[in-house]
């Protein structure tokens, strides 16, 4: 089987296959299996990542990854780990299902956008103080800028 194999971003000089990276990952993103387009999105921004915030997300029990599953006649439910003392603030990435068929430069957006929420435990940064702002500034300063265009135009219905 051919593998693409990277430096690890861990242990530098080491080489990480793919198939290694989705292990260390497979956990985090096992809510996401049944959006397989979804999953694979996800797993693609998380891999990118720096190296100390994939550290992070994978040392710390209360990060995890699920869907929302909001149905308008139920509304929505969701079990998470309690935050932490102040400044430990929530570490749990909700994503909607309709991120799997939006546009790809969006939904990786918006995928690491939660994820810069989660890395910053839902605050500031340096000296940015809105912690939306602060998360779009992380997820740029990751590669993922904010698309431009608004909202509508990356949920049109695939023909």
């Amino acid at each position: 089987m051919w593998e693409v194999r990277r430096q690890s971003r861990y242990h530098p000089g080491f080489q990480v296959s793919r198939v290694e990276s989705w292990r260390m990952f497979a956990e985090l993103l096992q809510d996401l299996e049944p959006w397989p387009g979804l999953h694979a999105r996800t797993w693609a921004v998380l891999e990118s990542l720096p190296a100390a915030v994939q550290r992070d997300f994978l040392d710390d029990p209360r990060f995890q990854i699920t869907i929302d599953n909001y149905t308008p006649e139920a509304g929505w439910t969701l079990w998470m780990p309690v935050p932490g003392p102040p400044g430990e603030g929530s570490r749990c990435v909700v994503l909607r299902k309709r991120l799997e068929w939006c546009h790809a430069g969006f939904a990786a957006w918006v995928i690491a956008h939660e994820f810069a929420h989660a890395w910053l435990r839902n605050g500031p940064w340096g000296e940015i103080s809105d912690v939306e702002e602060a998360a779009d500034a992380v997820a740029a300063v990751w590669g993922y800028l904010r698309p431009p265009g608004t909202w509508a135009d990356f949920f049109s219905i695939p023909s």
